[in-house]
């Protein structure tokens, strides 16, 4: 089992893992905002992707092949922002006790409890005020090409989601997807400071960081 396995290097306290589940907030409401059903990201999602790509094939009239490019494109650009947000903004180094409860609100808790099935999605109340801040960047940097490129970004967002979730609920499979398994419990269990692709090592490799 990979959390058998000798750790590389030390894990601070704060994301060091253990069983169980996490009680974040003493209010019941606050509680259960930091706990998601794993089908969350679709039944939210799923409508955003079909509304923009239908938007933009009937009310833009963008060729099909226009469509696929973008959506491509935003899916590919999904995979970086994953990155760059687990590595900087989730892994932020904290260095006062305020800091160190921020960063356990945001991922800390995760890596504290990985197994909690409650919290294996990202909670809608952040995945929207993500995807709304997402829009508004690519809407005003990309004009009305942000309809296609967008959901093709939220595409790869239920992706990564969905692949975080089997990851820690399943066994690894006996195929070349073994490989996603491998690289994210070894962030877990062994070097929480590398491989922080979930959906994807690819940046890792770029970055080097695997």
């Amino acid at each position: 089992m990979v959390e058998q396995t000798i750790k590389a290097r030390r894990i601070p306290d704060y994301l060091y893992p253990r069983r169980g589940s996490a009680v974040m907030f003493k209010n019941r409401f606050l509680e259960s905002l930091t706990k998601t059903h794993p089908l969350t990201p679709l039944i939210v999602y799923l409508p955003v992707v079909i509304y923009f790509i239908a938007y933009s094939s009937y009310k833009l009239n963008f060729k099909t092949l226009a469509i696929f490019v973008l959506f491509l494109t935003g899916a590919f650009s999904w995979t970086l922002a994953e990155y760059l947000l687990h590595r900087f903004v989730f892994h932020f180094e904290p260095k006062t006790p305020i800091g160190l409860k921020i960063q356990f609100m945001i991922h800390g808790v995760h890596h504290q409890y990985p197994r909690d099935p409650k919290r294996l999605v990202m909670p809608p109340v952040v995945s929207l005020t993500l995807a709304v801040l997402f829009w508004y960047l690519f809407r005003y940097s990309l004009g009305i090409y942000a309809f296609a490129f967008f959901p093709g970004f939220v595409a790869g967002y239920i992706a990564y989601d969905m692949t975080h979730y089997a990851i820690h609920h399943f066994k690894p499979p006996k195929n070349k997807l073994r490989t996603l398994w491998k690289h994210h419990l070894k962030h877990h269990y062994q070097a929480p400071d590398r491989s922080f692709g979930v959906s994807t090592p690819l940046w890792d490799y770029i970055f080097r960081t695997i």
